[in-house]
């Protein structure tokens, strides 16, 4: 099976620590680096399920993270201060000059979509508000997908060494069904289009084509709160 990841929105390991931090709402200066670590390795098995070659650089990170832990149990210099003999402080400052770029290209991105939008017209009537009890609140991110596909991963035991079940299918065919069933319902739950056979093969296929249709903008991810259900559905025409 040779699906090749090509999705910007997989920033990598740095981009998963972060988004760690920002959904436990911890300080970034002040890291529970047991708590973070033991996230961040439930989401390497996925990564590593979906991909060995891509998780490499997620290793590396697992292997950082573990080294901090194990020196954090250790005993520290007298003669160090506290910030010198805290073993995450080569780590926090790597995080934060990631955090300082990602926030930095989300603002330009959100000025240029503000340009984009700017057009000379003549008022048009707007429609009323949609019910808010019948919307998600936000889009999700790429790693409340990742998070919400391994918890499938682990209901259905493909993340148990097993016989392989190779899926032939390709990425563009899963995109296409996936489609054609949001288009008959609009919205779906997440997991719902995960439908059986429940093999590794083809999970990881119907994972990769849901990713490429919300890169490319013909499908939404939303969901109402942090580890809620996750809602899948077609685009509205005021979107696309």
């Amino acid at each position: 099976m040779e699906y090749q990841i090509e999705i910007e929105a997989f920033k990598g390991p740095m981009d998963l620590l972060l988004y760690l931090v920002r959904r436990d709402e911890v300080d970034i200066l002040d890291i529970p680096i047991a708590r973070i670590a033991g996230q961040f390795l439930e989401y390497l098995d996925v990564i590593q399920a979906i991909d060995v070659e891509w998780a490499g650089d997620f290793l590396v990170m697992s292997a950082t993270l573990m080294e901090i832990k194990s020196r954090m149990l250790l005993p520290r210099p007298e003669e160090m201060n506290a910030e010198e003999a805290d073993p995450r402080r080569e780590l926090v400052k790597q995080l934060l000059e990631y955090k300082k770029y990602k926030d930095a290209a989300s603002l330009l991105e959100e000025q240029a979509e503000r340009q984009q939008s700017r057009m000379s017209r003549l008022p048009l009537e707007m429609p009323p508000p949609p019910d808010p009890a019948q919307q998600p609140l936000h889009q999700v991110e790429l790693w409340d997908l990742v998070s919400a596909f391994g918890r499938l991963m682990r209901e259905t035991a493909s993340l148990t060494p097993r016989q392989i079940v190779v899926d032939e299918t390709p990425l563009h065919v899963h995109m296409e069904q996936i489609e054609t069933r949001l288009q008959e319902c609009q919205r779906l739950p997440f997991r719902d289009l995960f439908m059986p056979p429940h093999s590794r093969g083809r999970l990881i296929g119907l994972f990769l084509a849901i990713l490429e249709l919300v890169r490319r903008g013909r499908i939404l991810a939303e969901q109402a709160e942090p580890l809620g259900e996750i809602w899948v559905g077609t685009v509205p025409p005021s979107v696309a």
